[in-house]
């Protein structure tokens, strides 16, 4: 089982203090029931802690713009000590084998340096062994 890149998200001021938006082609991995325009999903973090996330679309309008909504999003956030500029990836995991229901996995990561012109992310919850 594989887990399957969804996205990844630098954090914004906004992500911060508001909701967090998706990008909307990750919809696909979502399945919101017909007629509704919500989703609760947990999505496992570095630690195995399980998080409860609303994803949310529009009901009006061109496109559905997605976000977690932040009674569920905010939580995460200030658990993981996230300022702007760290970033968040989300990927998903699924045993086609058996066509078992899908596990997501969210990791909050910051930047620890720039090595060899790569920038190098750590998930928060390892930061102490680098002395940060």
């Amino acid at each position: 089982m594989e887990p399957v890149h969804l996205f990844t998200k630098k954090l914004k001021p906004t992500h911060i203090s508001h909701a967090l938006s998706f990008p909307t082609h990750v919809l696909e991995a979502f399945p919101i029931p017909e007629g509704a325009h919500m989703t609760n999903y947990e999505a496992v973090d570095a630690t195995d802690n399980a998080w409860r996330f609303c994803l949310s679309t529009r009901m009006t309008g061109a496109y559905p713009k997605p976000v977690l909504l932040r009674s569920s999003w905010h939580r995460f956030v200030e658990q993981k000590g996230l300022p702007p500029e760290d970033r968040v990836v989300f990927f998903m995991e699924r045993d086609e084998v058996n066509d078992m229901a899908r596990r997501y996995t969210v990791r909050a990561q910051r930047k620890v340096m720039t090595l060899m012109g790569q920038d190098v992310w750590v998930d928060v919850e390892h930061l102490p062994l680098y002395g940060l």
